[in-house]
């Protein structure tokens, strides 16, 4: 990546702000881009899922079935927003509200035969969309980017849960 003389200075150098001003630009662009796309994928399936949708239909998905105030926690939001956006996907089908097997007066949410085959679709469509977008990359290229931006995420949310570390996983292979 060519760099300009003031993106090689050491970001702890009192005074300088060209390289993280390119950052917290290009930050921004991804995320006005992110947003416009939804980064939704490709063909029939683009922009069909939001991101609040596919990031709980993810956690349900690789944590499994839990209750409002536990996938809130491991999301690091609120319980009244998990509840807000649980709503949608359980009347569409997505999301099954079942008894706690130890407790059955407690609701657990657990991810549907229909929202785990709706899951496998968008994840498909979004992984072909970072195959176009990333086609003349090197394969070291974009391991690094991944690490990278998992490390930005990271941060992000440390940052936004002090004295936490983020439970956040790496997108399955």
């Amino acid at each position: 990546m060519p760099t300009t003389p003031e993106m090689s200075m050491d970001m702890t150098t009192v005074g300088d702000t060209g390289l993280l001003d390119t950052l917290q630009h290009e930050v921004a662009v991804f995320a006005r881009r992110a947003e416009q796309t939804r980064l939704g994928g490709v063909g029939q399936v683009r922009n069909s899922m939001d991101r609040a949708a596919y990031l709980l239909l993810n956690r349900l998905d690789r944590e499994g079935p839990m209750g409002v105030k536990a996938l809130a926690a491991s999301m690091g939001i609120d319980s009244s927003t998990v509840t807000r956006q649980v709503a949608p996907l359980v009347d569409t089908g997505l999301v099954k509200r079942t008894s706690h097997p130890e407790d059955g007066r407690a609701v657990v949410l657990q991810l549907s035969p229909r929202g785990a085959a709706r899951l496998e679709e968008v994840r498909d469509s979004r992984r072909q969309l970072m195959a176009e977008l990333t086609e003349g990359w090197e394969p070291e290229d974009r391991e690094q980017f991944c690490s990278l931006l998992t490390r930005f995420n990271r941060a992000l949310s440390a940052r936004m849960t002090p004295g936490t570390v983020p439970a956040e996983q790496p997108p399955a292979s």
